[in-house]
């Protein structure tokens, strides 16, 4: 499925590098919970007001590019973590 309306995934895999222009951002994989495929995205992708990352088993809610069909964009966290993770 390439475009189109939202989706809604879980985040199966992070890896250190391999998103952005030059490889350089960390990456991550979501699989689709309606048909299971996979798409990559990285950070510049998370739609947030607090930190641009995502946990590997978090549910999410992503479009997939209209440019590249194996792509994810406009990824949103469905499931908000307690800051005070980040900081203990």
């Amino acid at each position: 499925m390439s475009g189109g309306g939202p989706r809604h995934g879980t985040i199966v895999d992070r890896r250190p590098s391999g998103g952005g222009t030059n490889g350089a951002l960390g990456s991550y994989i979501v699989r689709d919970d309606e048909d299971e495929r996979y798409y990559g995205f990285d950070y510049r992708q998370i739609v947030t007001e607090g930190f641009r990352t995502i946990r590997t088993g978090e549910r999410v809610r992503f479009h997939v590019s209209a440019e590249s069909p194996d792509r994810a964009e406009f990824v949103i966290r469905l499931d908000q973590p307690d800051p005070a993770e980040y900081y203990a």
